[in-house]
């Protein structure tokens, strides 16, 4: 969609606008008319001249992949079968399943790194969703933590117990509830398919290990809050 300026006195060599396919900063300008004098007493100084600014789809600031491109130079590690395998190989954690033992190829639980990881192992929901899988984890620590916080300030606001948000008469809780699990589950699974670990992204102090760790005690405290609130039948941030 094209934007159109007004411009006085001069035309503007660049304009700034919005399209369908995004923000766009440059592109090209028609002048739509010539500057002529205005009437009603206005100065014969004052020259108005109106431009059209459209961008172009082939422009890699505006195009989507562009933006994509920008985005994943800033945050993006490639993660080869190469780093995986010697990951698997010096890391001590790798080196045994949780019953002692190194994992053998192919093992139904302890799977060696290289089968569970959706960059070289199967991305077929049962290896996604197993119990060492690459969703499980992450959706229940990032449902976990949206739900500690979301507890927090719902349990301020109406003086409600999480389960009476959730299960009282009129209450809206287990819908929003089901929406969030839903949308969160489709955004850990998107980059999933695509064969993307959340190790391959960071930001900063935004890494999948500090994410792990947020998640992990998110869910010990949500689990922790519920049982407190059974227990004395009120809610603790009241």
């Amino acid at each position: 969609m094209a934007a159109s300026l007004s411009a006085i006195g001069v035309s503007a060599p660049a304009c700034v606008g919005f399209s369908s396919r995004g923000v766009f900063c440059t592109g090209e300008i028609r002048s739509l008319y010539h500057s002529s004098r205005l009437t009603l007493g206005v100065p014969s100084r004052y020259r108005v001249s109106s431009t059209r600014c459209e961008a172009k789809k082939d422009d890699p600031v505006v195009s989507p992949s562009g933006v994509r491109e920008a985005i994943d130079r800033v945050s993006k590690k490639t993660i080869t079968k190469e780093a995986i395998l010697e990951n698997q190989e010096t890391n001590e954690s790798e080196q045994r399943s949780v019953f002692g033992a190194k994992p053998p190829q192919g093992s139904v639980y302890g799977r060696p790194e290289i089968e569970r990881r959706p960059e070289t192992g199967d991305k077929g929901f049962g290896s996604v969703f197993a119990f060492d899988g690459a969703a499980p984890e992450t959706i229940n620590g990032r449902a976990a933590m949206l739900g500690f916080v979301w507890a927090f300030l719902a349990e301020k606001a109406t003086g409600l117990t999480v389960m009476e948000q959730l299960f009282k008469p009129g209450a809206t809780g287990l819908v929003l509830f089901v929406g969030a699990v839903q949308l969160l589950t489709y955004a850990t699974l998107v980059p999933i398919s695509k064969g993307e670990s959340t190790d391959a992204r960071s930001f900063g102090p935004f890494t999948a290990r500090a994410e792990r760790w947020n998640g992990r005690l998110a869910m010990i405290g949500f689990a922790a809050l519920i049982v407190n609130e059974l227990i004395r039948q009120s809610p603790v941030f009241h």
